[in-house]
């Protein structure tokens, strides 16, 4: 009987090895798809059938590729609305989290929920108000549309996170901290924040890769080249390379190739505090 279970055992280990495996590999197809076209020529690209390995790989792409747009000042501007939607996010969400966790009102639970409905509410819905409000106080093609709406905890998903770490730390750090005369913002500083790391971080990666990922909001908001995020360039790049054969795939991916480097080096970084928030933002309802 001991035997039929380790080789039971054995066998469920082999398949979901097996299983992992196989979705990995599915997984990474596309990116090595990408990472190879990035070093084609252009006629190894379109030719059929396809090509995957390029004949001799040319690194020149992606210097033509970075060359051929304004890629620094695209890269800039997506930098700096990334940096201040990541602070703006942290800081208003982690108030908002903390007063409908640690807070007692009337109505709170309510308002959360209402507050998780609009999760489901598509930005498509919203964007003729949204536009009409920002047209009026003459923010259209400033960066403002794309940041000041991050420092109102517009990120719910931000928020439901935040709270359900909150809920999770004991109320007997926050009773002492009351009976000491500490004021709610110095216990939020002082006890939630040093303990929420891993969630903050998570909620930092997040942010990171929605507003870098960004093509909805630029497109609709920035009109002026200069203001351009990296996706309205690479967008633009696709449409006007002025190649009567067609766009030239090759310096696409190359492009795109850059653009997802910070993605894989952040989440890399933050790999074991990024999966730590995720799974200890659920302990507690």
């Amino acid at each position: 009987m001991t035997i039929m279970r380790r080789g039971d055992a054995t066998s469920s280990t082999g398949l979901t090895y097996a299983t992992l495996i196989i979705g990995s590999l599915v997984m990474l197809v596309p990116l090595a798809w990408m990472l190879l076209t990035s070093l084609k020529s252009y006629e190894e690209v379109v030719a059929s059938p396809p090509v995957w390995l390029p004949h001799q790989p040319r690194w020149g792409n992606y210097r033509e590729a970075l060359t051929t747009f304004d890629f620094l000042r695209y890269l800039l501007n997506s930098a700096f609305i990334c940096a201040t939607s990541i602070v703006g996010t942290l800081v208003s969400c982690s108030l908002a989290a903390y007063a409908f966790a640690c807070l007692k009102a009337r109505g709170r639970d309510v308002i959360f929920a209402l507050l998780l409905s609009t999760m489901m509410l598509p930005a498509q819905v919203t964007i003729i108000p949204l536009f009409k409000m920002f047209a009026e106080v003459g923010w259209i093609d400033t960066f403002y549309p794309l940041i000041v709406p991050s420092c109102f905890a517009t990120n719910v998903f931000a928020v439901f996170l935040l709270r359900q770490f909150f809920l999770a730390v004991p109320r007997d750090y926050i009773e002492a901290a009351r009976i000491d005369g500490a004021s709610e913002l110095r216990i939020l500083w002082s006890i939630f924040v040093p303990l929420s790391k891993p969630v903050l971080l998570t909620v930092t990666v997040f942010t990171f890769i929605g507003s870098w990922n960004d093509l909805w909001g630029p497109l609709i908001y920035l009109h002026d080249d200069s203001k351009f995020t990296m996706p309205i360039g690479l967008l633009n790049f696709i449409g006007t390379s002025g190649r009567a054969q067609g766009s030239p795939w090759h310096l696409v991916m190359a492009v795109s190739a850059v653009m997802m480097l910070p993605i894989v080096v952040l989440f890399f970084l933050a790999q074991k505090r990024f999966i730590e928030g995720i799974a200890t933002s659920g302990v507690k309802a």
